[in-house]
């Protein structure tokens, strides 16, 4: 018979699977959406998981540190419980759910966002729902879900229920066993190598969220190497790759925190950090923090023309920051992504030799701005709108609009609800950026299209 703990004196393990950082997901309506899966992880499952005293474990940290498949095939044979958040379609995690089902009859909780789509057939398997609202989870979603899963954990772990499929149809279907030793050094295995990164990431947001650019850059770029060390080849000779969604949000935050650092000089940062992001395709990608990180740093680059760039190197950046920042709103109406650009769609027109081009880009912004406005009212207006952690720039970017748009008593009102929220100092320097750039575009005679 299998071991529920082989290793002895410390709490039993639950192993946790899921992606990493932000990841898209599409609603019921095939609409896309982000999905902050950290945030997921930190404010609702390792608390919930650690009031019950198990200790957590989680997947994606084995698989980033460089860890064979053996270890993985362990945790989910011997883990004594597993929890799969299989919300963004992810198919590493649902591969893992498959093979948990297969392996252990019980103990084993399924996670999906409530407006999420998932094309495999669930009706037959209970899962534990919870709602994201914007890329996060609001503040009273997280406390009421820690709450339930807290409970949820603590009734599947005693007594026993068989939640596996597999098991529940095969009635005479044995669960496989392994030995104490392997396991109990598997564990350890992992929990090293999670530890590091885990280090790397927490000293990161850290000095990201205190302003230290360049602390945070460093912390990001360790955790960067752990996550694409070579990897150990397979008992079929093989390596196993990690797949680039599970490297994105390391290196967009990484691309981030480089270019803002301004070391040693704003150009050559601002280099750096776009030459960090082309490892995510910028040119091809769809990924709304790719295109906003890229975007800026092109945005930012035009902005040294005459200073440290010529007009043809510069206006390059330009047309590279209005295709980014475009694909950003077009494919995702990303509300980011779209003020930034009708902001550059703006700084075009005042370049155009043509003035049909330059009106173009004029009417484009305008009607960026609209539909933004548009966008943002019914979120405004929503009842739980204060529990959404990107309330502040909601307000940045609906006051911007609202500026460039005419509308000052609006643009006034959101503003100061921007600036009663905004916490960090960047934050309002960013809006500032943008501010001073809408209305130095509405001086000109044809700025409202």
């Amino acid at each position: 018979m299998p071991v529920e703990n082989p290793d002895k004196g410390k709490p039993p393990v639950c192993f946790v699977v899921m992606g990493f950082g932000k990841k898209t997901a599409y609603d019921k309506e095939h609409k896309p959406r982000a999905l902050d899966l950290d945030r997921t992880f930190e404010a609702i499952i390792k608390p919930a998981v650690e009031a019950n005293g198990l200790r957590c474990v989680r997947a994606d940290k084995m698989l980033h540190a460089g860890m064979i498949d053996t270890p993985m095939y362990g945790m989910l044979l011997h883990a004594d419980l597993v929890i799969a958040d299989i919300s963004t379609g992810n198919v590493n995690a649902v591969y893992e759910l498959g093979v948990r089902h297969a392996l252990r009859p019980h103990t084993t909780i399924i996670m999906l966002e409530d407006k999420a789509s998932f094309s495999f057939d669930l009706n037959h398997v209970a899962t534990f729902g919870y709602t994201h609202m914007g890329d996060d989870i609001g503040s009273k979603e997280a406390e009421e879900k820690k709450a339930s899963l807290t409970a949820l954990i603590a009734a599947i772990m005693t007594p026993r229920k068989r939640d596996s499929p597999v098991y529940e149809f095969l009635k005479g279907l044995q669960q496989p066993a392994m030995s104490e030793e392997d396991y109990a050094a598997m564990l350890q295995l992992i929990e090293d190598a999670s530890d590091r990164l885990q280090s790397h990431l927490a000293e990161a947001r850290a000095a990201e969220a205190g302003e230290q650019f360049v602390a945070a850059a460093e912390a990001f770029r360790k955790a960067l190497e752990i996550i694409e060390a070579p990897r150990p080849k397979t008992a079929g000779g093989e390596q196993d790759a990690i797949g680039q969604t599970e490297r994105e949000y390391v290196r967009q935050r990484l691309g981030f925190n480089t270019y803002k650092s301004k070391q040693p000089d704003a150009r050559t940062a601002l280099e750096k950090g776009l030459e960090i992001m082309k490892a995510l395709n910028p040119d091809t990608s769809n990924d709304t923090e790719t295109l906003g990180i890229t975007g800026a740093i092109h945005k930012r680059l035009w902005q040294m023309k005459g200073k440290e760039l010529d007009a043809v190197s510069a206006r390059a950046h330009l047309d590279k920051a209005v295709e980014h920042y475009g694909r950003g709103f077009n494919v995702k109406k990303d509300y980011y992504n779209g003020e930034n650009y009708a902001v550059v769609l703006e700084m075009r027109a005042g370049e155009q030799q043509d003035p049909d081009e330059a009106s173009y880009d004029l009417m484009t912004a305008n009607k960026v701005r609209k539909e933004i406005v548009k966008l943002l009212q019914p979120v405004i207006a929503a009842p739980d709108f204060y529990d959404r952690p990107d309330k502040v720039w909601v307000y940045a970017t609906l006051a911007n609009c609202q500026f460039a748009l005419g509308n000052e008593l609006e643009a006034q009102r959101a503003e100061t609800e921007f600036k009663s929220l905004a916490k960090l100092g960047w934050m309002l320097q960013s809006y500032e950026d943008g501010k001073t750039a809408v209305l130095a575009a509405r001086k000109g005679p044809d700025a409202q299209g």
